[in-house]
């Protein structure tokens, strides 16, 4: 049988597989990055999309908020922070003047040597950077409500006089894509507010899925929010395989956004004839796939092209385990998809995470066997929630292969997103 080598991403590194011939690859269309990135990110500021140039915005302006990702996130920020900063400086803003703001949504705060991963020694050591907490009342305030529930949003963002929110725009299973308004919503709201944007019922929805922006509810309260809260300039930029800078998008913050979706969308997202029998992925490697939490990405976006009762394997390292505490309590609390459904279903019922064990045990409810290989992860952590865990990836493949035809592997992982025609 001829074969032909594979490489997942996993950790840091690869997991080198030999597959037949006849598993089909899903991979993203090659995007060439930018010779220059640097002098790439200048020409943008300086003519972004629907927006005056970035220089004009920071005329008069006493002081700025740059609102970044957290580390979970593999940002280019080394790259497009310095020419944003010097800008603003330029531009008469003192450096004491400038706040980073690091949008952590509910997760943990980036301190010490993994906030310096997340931006560099330089920018650490020269710029006040803090971190959003989301269950600090005073770090947040409320101004207005959606649907009912509260918009409350950091303080430090909302009392600038210069708001500016930076990323990476990627497929994301809620949001459809990440970047622009998610820096807000999530990345800077208080936990009320994400209990609303994270409800059952929301994470339940149709068309809260990758890639697809079109009536999805959490892409649209997003965008709402906002608008509310006002955005001046964003800066975005999709990467490559090879994480390069492949495209930036800078400007007004929902058409600059958009136009960074059809780029990602057109290269990211694969069609599939039919759906399979088994998918083969990757946890996305390093830095998304250092907890088990994270890597359900690679689960739900396998979900969305399998059989009923088909099979998953997913390469992931978690290096970090399964996730906080809050996640791992919900999926010690009960024993199978239908118990999750029924306790978690009920909004008074609301935890923090539960939004992510509401994927695993949708993907759980939908699939037939999953099977994690995960240096990170023990046994006793996949058998609870009815994973398998396995030692070694490439026999349990071959094995595997014997007996399912219809076989695809997806070695970026999440980065990549299939979808039946």
């Amino acid at each position: 049988m001829t074969k032909k080598q594979v490489a997942l991403l996993f950790g840091e590194g690869t997991a080198e597989l030999w597959l037949s011939e006849s598993v089909k690859t899903l991979e993203m269309e090659p995007l060439n990055a930018y010779p220059d990135p640097v002098g790439a990110i200048c020409d943008a500021l300086a003519s972004p999309i629907k927006s005056p140039p970035l220089r004009e915005l920071a005329q008069g302006k006493k002081n700025a908020c740059v609102v970044i990702s957290d580390f979970t996130r593999p940002v280019p920020n080394r790259i497009i922070l310095p020419p944003l900063l010097d800008t603003l400086e330029d531009c008469g803003i003192k450096r004491d003047q400038i706040t980073i703001l690091v949008a952590t949504g509910m997760h943990r705060p980036n301190l010490g040597e993994e906030l310096e991963y997340v931006v560099g020694r330089e920018i650490k050591d020269k710029y006040r950077i803090i971190n959003h907490y989301c269950r600090d009342p005073e770090s947040y305030r409320k101004i207005d409500e959606i649907d009912g529930a509260p918009i409350e949003i950091n303080k430090y963002y909302l009392d600038s006089d210069l708001k500016i929110l930076t990323g990476l725009i990627e497929p994301h299973y809620y949001a459809g894509y990440s970047g622009g308004r998610k820096s807000i919503l999530p990345g800077l709201s208080s936990f009320e507010t994400m209990k609303f944007m994270h409800s059952f019922e929301m994470i339940d929805h149709p068309n809260v899925t990758n890639c697809s922006l079109e009536g999805n509810p959490f892409h649209e309260y997003g965008v709402q929010v906002a608008e509310r809260v006002g955005v001046d300039f964003i800066l975005n930029v999709v990467i490559n395989q090879e994480r390069k800078i492949a495209g930036i998008f800078a400007g007004d913050f929902n058409h600059a956004h958009l136009a960074g979706c059809k780029m990602v969308g057109e290269h990211t997202l694969v069609r599939v004839d039919e759906r399979v029998d088994m998918v083969i992925s990757s946890g996305g490697g390093y830095p998304l796939d250092a907890t088990a939490y994270q890597s359900s990405k690679a689960l739900t976006c396998s979900k969305d092209i399998i059989k009923k009762g088909g099979t998953i394997i997913v390469a992931c390292e978690c290096r970090e385990g399964m996730g906080s505490p809050e996640f791992c309590g919900i999926l010690q609390s009960v024993c199978s998809p239908q118990e999750f459904f029924e306790k978690y279903c009920d909004p008074k019922d609301f935890v923090i995470d539960q939004w992510c064990a509401q994927n695993i045990y949708q993907v759980m409810d939908h699939a037939g066997q999953v099977f994690v290989y995960s240096p990170g992860l023990s046994r006793k952590d996949m058998e609870r929630i009815g994973v398998t865990k396995i030692e070694d990836l490439q026999d349990t493949i071959t094995e595997l292969l014997r007996i399912h035809t219809n076989v695809v592997a997806v070695p970026d992982g999440p980065y990549v997103v299939g979808r039946v025609k």
